[in-house]
């Protein structure tokens, strides 16, 4: 048996996020600039592309498979991906496969995304508020977005939201989301904004919220009770006795998380960004394309990748400037 990806640091690589297109339907202050100039289609792996490189991912250890993009959902056949993995759950290789969704697809897909075997998906919304939330995604609708999250839920998903906490925007509505998700039985996880991108005009360090503000915020009108439970992922737990409901932190900038990262992002044309603060990348998609009917020439470049696996991050605002700032958007990289 291929030996697990195991990285300098002796962490063992079993989550795998990928991007599956660099579209959307929105475009997200933080993440995207207004005029994008997308990928040309045959630059993307295709979707048997994607299936035989995540298939090889999970031959050499990888148990969670996160689908990003862009929107994964406005990917045109995306459910047939989706249900090309169900196998590898069936078979127990897989632990789970799950998505990150700015939630206008839902209402349309949730039943088939939990046929093919999700279970959990998260949604990335900032605010409840109508005329900020146009603001925020400049194209996003939140009546859509509201009914993909019913429908998920009646669907059987189990929804979290990812709320980005950005300073003088969503402030003021910590309590409100905090309050709505409780009522609907739904967790939460507030990131704080990342330096990713050049989108103009947006002030990352003006836009910056510490999540300790939050934290110490909440603990204003709630109990909170820290939590040992990870999901994979970055963030840290909380529950709130009050309320029974668990809150998450994902602070790349005020707390490094990086000494128990398990996890690489792959973006839709085959790069593999070991660190999503770094600018190092390994492109696997010579070795999958030159050699179709071999996957050795696959599985070296990976290994090879996992070997540049680097320590942490250098994401830091301390200084008032945002240090550590890599040029790609968070769309290329996958959300």
């Amino acid at each position: 048996m291929t030996p697990q990806l195991i990285d300098p640091f002796a962490r063992a690589v079993t989550y795998l996020r990928v991007s599956v297109t660099d579209r959307c339907d929105f475009r997200c202050v933080y993440c995207m600039s207004e005029n994008m100039t997308f990928l040309p289609k045959k630059e993307l792996l295709t979707l048997e592309e994607l299936e035989r490189m995540c298939t090889t991912f999970i031959g050499l250890g990888v148990e969670k498979l996160r689908i990003t993009g862009g929107e994964p959902l406005v990917r045109k056949g995306i459910m047939t991906f989706f249900q090309s993995m169900t196998r590898h759950l069936d078979s127990g290789a897989l632990k789970e496969l799950t998505l990150t969704t700015n939630g206008s697809q839902l209402e349309r897909f949730a039943g088939d995304l939990y046929a093919a075997g999700v279970r959990r998906v998260n949604v990335s919304l900032d605010t409840l508020d109508e005329e900020k939330f146009a603001r925020v995604t400049r194209w996003g609708r939140l009546a859509q977005v509201l009914r993909g999250i019913d429908a998920a839920q009646a669907a059987g998903l189990r929804i979290k939201i990812n709320a980005v906490a950005l300073k003088d925007f969503n402030e003021d509505e910590l309590f409100t989301l905090t309050e709505w998700c409780a009522a609907r039985d739904i967790d939460l996880t507030f990131i704080e904004v990342m330096p990713m991108g050049d989108l103009g005009n947006e002030d990352r360090v003006g836009q910056y919220w510490s999540l300790n503000d939050v934290r110490r915020q909440l603990a204003e009108t709630y109990t909170l009770i820290d939590l040992a439970e990870r999901t994979g992922g970055p963030a840290r737990y909380v529950r709130l006795e009050e309320s029974g409901q668990k809150i998450g932190f994902i602070t790349p900038l005020s707390h490094n998380f990086c000494e128990s990262c398990n996890r690489v992002r792959m973006t839709c044309t085959g790069e593999l960004y070991m660190c999503l603060g770094q600018e190092d990348m390994a492109d696997l998609r010579p070795a999958l394309r030159e050699h179709p009917d071999d996957d050795a020439p696959l599985i070296a470049a990976i290994h090879k990748a996992i070997g540049l696996k680097p320590k942490g991050h250098d994401f830091d605002y301390s200084r008032q400037r945002p240090d550590g700032q890599v040029s790609r958007h968070m769309s290329h990289t996958g959300g």
